[in-house]
């Protein structure tokens, strides 16, 4: 039975997507599913061999990046992203049974999720204040432990608490939804498939001009760039790591030669994985089977 540590408590979205996939097949074996406190923690957790893998949340399609993740992803041990998924978000507003609207003056909120509400709860709970929860769920326990008179919770999380629900399905943008991966220590990826994405971090020297001959890498070999995203390193003002995701896989052959001349420019290369991608517009990078094939005859002495 594999141990998963996933970003809890019982009744979150990484749960969810957790289940989902246990119930699509990416996970073939049994699981015990452990809680963790934050994305970092669950991380930990694979780190220190607790958990044999880890769920996280990686990006919101409302508010973009789940920083903790990028972090933890960047730092420490290496791990290796094997496996995604995306589920639609919408929220349940819950609170204790017989509460009132008008009485609520605490609304407890993940801040990615409140994010996400933040007009419903100016147009339907003005008089409320929105509070810091450590998740979904955890919200929702505070509403449960009296910490908070509402929660913005998933509706797993409110049935499992016997709370009740003011309001189902809320989001303030329409076809909202979230990114899961599963994270566990480095190993082969998973096969191409030909809808793949490779996600990387990079350390650049800190001259003019290295970005943008990195970004080139890819450019020239006209391969898709799905994420930029820069992060300080925390190491000094001005510093920064560069998150790089692409469409492809590290056996495609352009993404591993721009891999190869990462490297070889001295750029620090974290490689973080190549896995199927939920993204359903995904592609590989172009096939140069056919230019291969022209230089080798070349080779040969042939003029084709």
């Amino acid at each position: 039975m594999l141990t998963i540590a996933y970003f809890g408590p019982a009744g979150t979205f990484t749960e969810a997507a957790l289940a989902t996939m246990e119930r699509n097949g990416t996970i073939a074996s049994p699981v015990h599913r452990e809680p963790a406190t934050s994305p970092p923690a669950a991380l930990a957790a694979v780190r220190a061999g607790t958990a044999d893998l880890a769920c996280v949340p990686i990006e919101s399609s409302v508010d973009g990046p789940v920083v903790p993740t990028l972090d933890a992803l960047a730092t420490g041990t290496p791990l290796q992203v094997i496996a995604e998924t995306t589920l639609p978000i919408a929220f349940a507003i819950a609170t204790r049974p017989g509460t009132a609207a008008t009485s609520i003056r605490t609304v407890a909120a993940y801040p990615v999720a409140a994010a996400q509400v933040q007009q419903w709860l100016r147009d339907n709970l003005p008089s409320a204040s929105t509070v810091a929860a450590g998740s979904n769920a955890a919200a929702a326990d505070d509403v449960a432990q009296d910490r908070a008179d509402a929660a913005v919770t998933t509706a797993l999380a409110a049935q499992q608490r016997g709370l009740e629900t003011l309001a189902s399905e809320v989001a303030d943008v329409s076809g909202a939804t979230t990114s899961f991966i599963l994270v566990g220590p480095p190993g082969p990826p998973p096969p191409r498939t030909g809808s793949d994405r490779t996600s990387m971090v990079l350390g650049l020297p800190n001259r003019p001009g290295s970005l943008a001959r990195a970004m080139n890498e890819f450019a020239l070999r006209d391969i898709d760039l799905t994420r930029i995203q820069s992060r300080p390193t925390r190491t000094g003002m001005g510093t920064y790591r560069f998150y790089i995701d692409c469409r492809g896989h590290i056996d495609d052959i352009a993404v591993g030669e721009a891999l190869k001349a990462l490297h070889r420019s001295g750029a620090d290369v974290r490689y973080l994985g190549s896995w199927p991608t939920a993204i359903s517009d995904a592609q590989s990078p172009p096939d140069d089977t056919a230019e291969r094939e022209w230089l080798e005859q070349l080779r040969r002495g042939e003029r084709p």
